[in-house]
């Protein structure tokens, strides 16, 4: 992770939006176990163009798809240990590619980051429990489901990991433990929370930061596929305490309904450009969308902090 101290660095950092939802919407399938890592297996090509325009839309860092990609998962639909190693290398070629092709024709930006996405337990699982983290594992088996692929999807060399959607602290705390072993790496860890206070699973999300404050390999800490109202409340909950970067990226405010695949409800219909300025006023820095926001979302994000529209210098 040879940029990993740039991107903690990063004072301001336009993260990417959804991107299983994004691919839905071009007419991928993602609707079976798999998620996204179904359309890495078919469609890589789809999925570059979707990395790409949320580039051109003025992501700064682009996450890879393989938040479902796991062992065990890849197993239960038929696959091999070596389907699941290459595709956690692939969708990080994948995402280098495309940082690689918005370089080639933006020689003035600054090159963009790569994060890998390291989805919960629970997201392997195809069952929703990512959303409440009542896991039947222990947390010694908890430690082994990551290590193994981090260690695959470190060794493909990211700029940083996207420990995301993370329903507990004690999630929080295997994925540490099965990283003490790699000495340079860089990761955020994100929560999914039920409210403006609480992670999925029920503990006070600044308890979650305090608990990682001092460990040298989290770059940022923060929340995500979070309904949007909730975030102003958490990220203040957060700065209270933590120094580190917060980073937020919140879902459309639909719920996920584990039977059919898929997201349900109203969305919200908020301007996430106007919330990103109100979110870094209180303290947040690296933002971007999670489920259900497009491009557009980013174009917004993008333009709103550019502007200065954050009652605060905005500076990289």
């Amino acid at each position: 992770m040879s940029r990993g101290a740039e991107i903690a660095g990063c004072e301001r950092l336009i993260l990417d939006g959804g991107l299983g939802t994004e691919l839905e919407r071009r007419g991928c399938n993602v609707r079976d176990s798999l998620w996204s890592a179904r359309a890495l297996l078919e469609d890589p090509a789809t999925i570059e163009q979707v990395h790409l325009d949320y580039l051109n839309a003025g992501a700064e860092c682009i996450t890879t798809a393989s938040y479902q990609i796991s062992f065990s998962g890849f197993a239960r639909a038929g696959l091999s240990e070596r389907d699941a190693a290459r595709a956690l290398c692939e969708s990080v070629a994948v995402a280098r590619r495309a940082c690689e092709r918005f370089a080639e024709k933006n020689p003035t930006r600054r090159r963009p980051f790569v994060a890998a996405s390291v989805g919960p337990y629970g997201a392997t699982l195809a069952d929703g429990s990512e959303f409440h983290g009542n896991y039947n594992c222990s947390f010694a088996e908890l430690v082994d489901f990551h290590h193994a692929r981090l260690q695959i999807l470190i060794s493909a060399q990211p700029d940083i990991l996207a420990c995301e959607t993370l329903p507990s602290p004690d999630e929080a705390r295997a994925i540490l433990e099965a990283l003490r072993g790699f000495a340079d790496a860089r990761a955020w860890f994100s929560f999914t929370c039920r409210d403006g206070l609480h992670t999925a699973h029920g503990e006070p999300i600044a308890e979650c930061a305090r608990a990682l404050v001092q460990e040298a390999a989290v770059a940022a800490i923060g929340v995500n596929c979070t309904a949007p109202g909730w975030i102003a409340s958490l990220v203040r909950e957060l700065r209270s305490a933590t120094a580190k970067p917060i980073v937020v990226y919140p879902n459309r405010g639909q719920k996920w309904d584990a039977a059919t695949r898929s997201w349900t409800g109203t969305a919200e219909a908020t301007d996430l450009g106007l919330l990103a300025a109100e979110w870094y006023a209180l303290g947040a820095r690296w933002i971007g969308g999670c489920c259900g926001t497009t491009p557009r979302d980013t174009e917004r994000i993008s333009a709103t902090l550019a502007a200065g529209d954050t009652g605060a210098a905005v500076s990289d």
